[in-house]
C-alpha cells in the first residue's frame, strides 16, 4: 500500500513537472519590482518558472520587432499603442496596470532641494553639480520626456555639461547613491527600492508626466493561457499592494 501511495505520488509530481512552462516576460524597469514580487508567489503557487528581461521601453519594442519570442510584454501605454498598430500583440490581451510619476531623488542623507513650482525646479536643475537621467537614445520613456523638458525650459545645454546618463532607471537610483550624481530623476517606482537614495519629490504637477503601463501578450507566445493567467494575477488586489508599495498608482485591480 505504502508502495503504491508513493508512486501514486510520484506520478502526480511528474505530471505537475511536465505542465509547468517556462514564462518570459519583458518588464519596462517602472514596473519591475511589482512583476517580480508578484511573479515569484505565480510561481510558489503555479509551478512555472519566470525568465525577467528588464530594459526600456523602446529596447523591448526592439526585441519584439527584431522576431524574440517572449509571452508577456510590459511597457509605457504609448509604447503598447505602438505595439497594437504594429500587430506585435495579441488582440484584446492589453491590460493598463499602473500609472508612474517622475520623481528626484538625493543620496540618503542629503537635503532635498526645492522643487516645488516649475521654476524652483528650474533653479534647482542649474545649482545642481550633475544630473542623472535615463539616457533618451536607449529608449527609455522618463528620459525621453525629461531630455524635452529641458529643451522647453531652455536649460537642455547647461544639463547636458553635466549630466550623468544612465541606460536604466536603477542606474540613474546608482549614480546619485555612489555619488556620481547629485539629483537623480526617473520614475520613482525605479528609485525607492535603493536604499541609497532618497525621494525628494515629485516634478511640479505643471510639469508632471504621469505614464500608463501596459501588459499584453506578444504575438507568436509560446505559452499564451499560461500568459493570461499571469496577467489575471497582476489584476488581482494583492497584486495592487505590491505596485502601490513600489509607488505606483494601480489602475487594474479587481477582488
Amino acid at each position: 500500500m505504502v508502495k503504491t501511495s508513493l508512486i501514486a505520488a510520484a506520478l502526480v509530481l511528474a505530471a505537475t513537472q511536465a505542465d509547468a512552462a517556462q514564462l518570459k516576460l519583458l518588464v519596462g524597469g517602472a514596473m519591475s519590482e511589482p512583476f517580480h514580487e508578484v511573479g515569484a508567489d505565480f510561481a510558489k503557487q503555479t509551478g512555472h518558472t519566470l525568465d525577467f528581461t528588464v530594459d526600456t521601453t523602446g529596447a523591448l519594442q526592439g526585441r519584439l520587432r527584431s522576431g524574440e519570442k517572449a509571452d508577456i510584454v510590459l511597457v509605457s501605454g504609448p509604447g503598447m499603442d505602438v505595439l497594437e498598430r504594429e500587430k506585435l500583440v495579441m488582440p484584446g490581451t492589453r491590460v493598463d496596470l499602473a500609472s508612474a510619476s517622475i520623481g528626484v531623488a538625493v543620496r540618503a542623507g542629503a537635503p532635498s532641494p526645492d522643487i516645488s513650482t516649475p521654476d524652483a525646479f528650474k533653479n534647482a536643475m542649474l545649482k545642481a553639480k550633475s544630473i542623472a537621467y535615463v539616457n533618451p537614445q536607449a529608449g527609455g520613456t522618463s528620459g525621453i520626456y525629461l531630455d524635452g523638458l529641458f529643451q522647453r525650459m531652455g536649460i537642455a545645454d547647461e544639463v547636458r555639461k553635466k549630466v550623468v546618463f544612465g541606460k536604466q532607471g536603477s542606474e540613474v537610483a546608482a549614480a546619485v547613491a555612489n555619488g556620481q550624481a547629485e539629483l537623480g530623476m526617473t520614475f520613482t517606482s525605479e528609485m525607492v527600492v535603493n536604499k541609497g537614495v532618497k525621494i525628494a519629490g515629485l516634478l511640479p504637477p505643471a510639469i508632471q508626466n504621469t505614464t500608463n503601463y501596459a501588459v499584453a501578450i506578444p504575438v507568436g507566445s509560446p505559452n499564451p493561457d499560461t500568459a493570461r493567467a499571469f496577467i489575471q494575477a497582476m489584476k488581482t488586489p494583492a497584486a495592487a499592494g505590491s505596485i502601490a508599495k513600489a509607488g505606483l498608482t494601480p489602475l487594474a485591480a479587481k477582488p
